[in-house]
């Protein structure tokens, strides 16, 4: 299973809102689905990585 929890601790830490990674190219349907556990494309996740400045690990695990 995908557990983005990892995520939404890394933005909280680096001060990085919702609206920030909107303005930066992540559409709502990409959030609704990061909220949701579902898939994303590696170049969405690479993109969270270049917004947020860290690792995949940052983002994303796997239970």
């Amino acid at each position: 299973m995908i557990d983005y929890s990892p995520l939404w601790e890394t933005m909280k830490e680096r001060g990085v809102t919702q609206y920030r990674l909107l303005q930066r190219g992540i559409d709502n349907r990409t959030l609704d689905a990061l909220k949701k556990n579902k898939n994303i494309t590696l170049l969405t996740l690479e993109k969270l990585c270049v917004i947020l400045e860290c690792t995949p690990d940052d983002i994303v695990r796997f239970i």
